[in-house]
């Protein structure tokens, strides 16, 4: 079968990653609003249906555990065309109040023989008042829908709940479920948002704003005990579950690696796997768990959903292998589940906790 989209990755790669994305973007958005009779055909090849793979959760039938993580669609202009290719759920964003244009350029690297990526991006996008009136003639979807909300760079640590505060009131009816972001590394003093006494007043105070499901997404670099302390505080205070992992600032993974940013991709698979192993001994069947990080592939899929994942998540294998990833990871749950003997994806999860 001929490689299109190897014969694709080929012609973007020749321009910058940004430059690449923004390309995609147009397609991805333009396609699907001016040829939508293209959605059916691409949805009925990519996207895999499949009864054992359906999972009900935060109200909403995912009908398979793959979803695209929070990054790749910043405003939430693709979503059409990117459920087409195959994932099960998006999560869009991350999205910030007031509209940034991010951190200086040059901002985002490939490393093409390690299948990852750095970046340094610094939540750009535009906005959540523009972004959110796009979701208002979306929303709701027939695939869920994840919200990813940071804080904005301008905004001090000791202001970031008001920021948090208006991102929920604006995306809590504009999506399924809302993560929060205060583990990226290219906001300067995020991740010291990290800390149990603000976890706690954050979701305290998310508890008066919404039932909604939200959730915490943490970082890869933390030491086990303080992503133990801070995830524990986080849903003893009402989170619905914790998302592990972000991107790293673990240098040493990658060969001529800037000194900023923070690196994703395959490089990134052990290291966020042992974070989420951890959590998973600790936090498996008291809470919902999403497993991102370095997942490529049937197997490794395979391995987050057994270790105690509902759902997982990719973004840097999607560009270096295309939505065939999508079609060959749901394939390769399929049937992986048959050679163990497993009828319905519930009985994978989690299964290595048993």
């Amino acid at each position: 079968m001929f490689d299109y989209y190897g014969l694709m990755k080929k012609f973007m790669f020749n321009f910058s990653p940004e430059n690449a994305h923004h390309i995609a973007e147009f397609f991805f958005k333009n396609g699907a609003k001016f040829t939508p009779f293209i959605l059916s055909p691409l949805a009925e090849h990519f996207y895999i249906h499949d009864k054992r793979l359906e999972q009900e959760l935060f109200g909403k039938t995912f009908h398979n555990p793959l979803g695209l993580g929070a990054g790749f669609d910043k405003n939430a202009t693709m979503i059409k065309m990117l459920t087409a290719l195959g994932f099960g759920h998006i999560e869009y964003g991350t999205m910030t109040p007031e509209p940034q244009s991010g951190n200086p350029k040059p901002r985002c690297f490939r490393f093409p023989e390690q299948e990852s990526i750095q970046n340094a991006m610094g939540f750009n996008n535009e906005g959540m008042y523009k972004i959110g009136k796009r979701l208002e003639s979306l929303y709701p979807f027939a695939t869920p829908l994840g919200a990813n909300i940071g804080k904005n760079k301008v905004t001090s640590a000791e202001n970031a709940l008001k920021d948090y505060e208006k991102l929920i009131k604006r995306f809590k009816d504009l999506s399924d479920y809302l993560v929060i972001n205060i583990s990226s590394p290219n906001t300067p003093g995020l991740r010291d948002l990290q800390n149990e006494q603000f976890i706690k007043d954050l979701f305290v105070m998310v508890k008066e704003l919404t039932d909604k499901p939200v959730l915490l997404k943490i970082a890869p670099d933390l030491a086990i005990n303080d992503a133990l302390n801070i995830s524990s505080t986080a849903l003893e205070n009402g989170a619905y579950g914790i998302v592990a992992t972000n991107t790293t600032i673990d240098y040493s993974l990658l060969p001529n690696a800037k000194d900023f940013g923070g690196i994703s991709g395959k490089v990134l698979t052990e290291k966020s796997f042992s974070m989420f192993e951890a959590l998973a001994k600790e936090f498996f069947g008291k809470t919902t768990l999403i497993s991102v990080g370095g997942i490529d592939s049937a197997d490794e899929a395979y391995r987050r959903l057994k270790a105690g994942a509902s759902l997982i998540q990719v973004y840097t294998a999607f560009i270096f292998k295309g939505p065939s990833l999508n079609r060959s990871i749901n394939l390769g749950i399929l049937e992986r589940m048959e050679k163990d003997g497993f009828s319905h994806i519930s009985e994978v999860i989690g299964s290595d906790r048993r």
